[in-house]
């Protein structure tokens, strides 16, 4: 009987991952991945297999266990080289939640937490440009939301909630296409 040692066992999971990722099996690639990571914590593929099941399970929409496992990453690994992917994934996982104005605002808000909080510590990197970019979309779906509200309140004759409403594009999502209907 050969005994194999951890860090062979841990790469043996981290391939076996990664092959089950490729053919589509993500639930199964992620626990590959979390094998690798528990087998050898201390090891440089720890944090790797980590963020690879993170993204096993954000590869095929399954958004909350996604952000599940960056959380944990982010809470666990928090010097990694790679963090700033770990925060541009957890926002994207929000991000593509969002279905629109009229639905819940807590994944828009939670998407523009994410990728603020990217900007703000991550500038230098190609992530953070594509967060203000998407930034600036989710602006765009804030303002709707409230341009919505506000013609709800106008159609029924409730002047001073619409105009809040109004004035809130104004003054906090001046950059978008709604701007000019809220001064109307």
């Amino acid at each position: 009987i050969t005994e194999t040692n951890l860090e062979s066992q841990m790469l043996e999971a981290y391939q076996e991952g990664l092959e089950n990722l490729k053919r589509g099996d993500v639930i199964y690639a992620a626990k590959k991945f979390n094998e690798a990571e528990n087998l050898f914590p201390q090891s440089d593929w720890a944090p790797k297999s980590s963020l690879m099941a993170a993204y096993s399970y954000y590869s095929q929409d399954y958004y909350e266990d996604a952000i599940l496992e960056l959380q944990r990453f982010i809470k666990v690994y928090p010097f990694y080289k790679n963090l700033d992917y770990a925060y541009y994934l957890k926002g994207l996982c929000w991000y593509e939640q969002i279905v629109d104005e009229k639905k819940d605002l807590q994944t828009i808000i939670n998407a523009k937490e994410t990728f603020t909080y990217l900007i703000n510590n991550f500038q230098n990197t190609e992530y953070a440009l594509d967060a203000e970019f998407k930034i600036d979309l989710i602006n765009d779906t804030l303002a709707s939301k409230e341009m919505y509200i506000g013609r709800y309140y106008f159609e029924r004759k409730k002047w001073i909630p619409a105009i809040n409403r109004f004035r809130t594009v104004i003054d906090e999502y001046d950059t978008t296409i709604y701007t000019e209907e809220a001064l109307h």
